[in-house]
């Protein structure tokens, strides 16, 4: 079996990495890195080609199945999962750092959370944006009754906070389908703008979601939205 440290110093993948820096190895020195061994009859580098010559381009390495490593001859288990966890982890790591749906108005939030309109409770929602105003997610706050919902604004900006938000946007839905808010929404979003101002999190927008409407406080030019 081929070990990395059979290689000339200068050539090893590892010693090149702490050297030179991860930017200079190639597609195959980085995955030899992740396979760290070769096999009987040959050396890592020349299995990492093995595994890459397979592909039209190196973004085709996110659809290896695992099923499609163990033919590579040389590949056997314990090799494929390294790999297939090493593309996992790459792709959560780019969908928790970037994001491409951008919110441009009032009409953009109303369409994205329109199925707010099928419930039969109030249901808050807080959106959670980066400094882009891409969305990093959505998530639910609270599911209330039908006439009422209780929001306390430590629980909005902890998860705020630990998004890494820049800016908020409350959504929630008024189950009789009159989208214009109420006194309960008004002192809501009152209460909520002011501890955003302390915070530093700025909110963007309070949507109420009808039938077939929408209100938008910041349209309205309520609390300075």
């Amino acid at each position: 079996m081929y070990f990395i440290k059979e290689m000339p110093i200068f050539e090893r993948p590892r010693e090149k990495l702490i050297n030179e820096g991860v930017e200079i190895l190639s597609n195959t020195e980085l995955l030899a890195i992740i396979l760290r061994t070769g096999s009987r009859d040959k050396s890592v580098i020349e299995l990492a080609k093995d595994v890459l010559y397979r592909l039209e381009n190196i973004s085709d390495l996110k659809q290896l199945t695992l099923e499609e490593l163990l033919k590579v001859n040389g590949i056997k288990i314990a090799k494929a999962t390294s790999i297939i966890a090493a593309i996992e982890l790459g792709k959560r790591l780019e969908k928790a750092s970037y994001h491409t749906e951008v919110i441009e108005s009032a009409k953009d939030i109303y369409y994205k959370m329109k199925f707010l309109e099928n419930e039969n409770q109030e249901n808050f929602y807080c959106m959670f944006l980066n400094t882009r105003l891409a969305i990093i997610k959505y998530e639910l706050i609270y599911k209330g009754t039908v006439d009422q919902i209780v929001i306390h604004p430590r629980d909005i900006f902890i998860k705020a906070i630990k998004a890494n938000a820049s800016y908020i946007i409350l959504v929630h839905n008024h189950p009789t389908g009159n989208a214009n808010p109420s006194k309960a929404d008004k002192i809501t979003t009152k209460a909520l703008t002011e501890v955003s101002e302390i915070i530093n999190i700025e909110i963007l927008d309070h949507i109420i979601i009808g039938k077939n409407q929408f209100y938008s406080f910041k349209e309205a030019k309520i609390f300075n939205l």
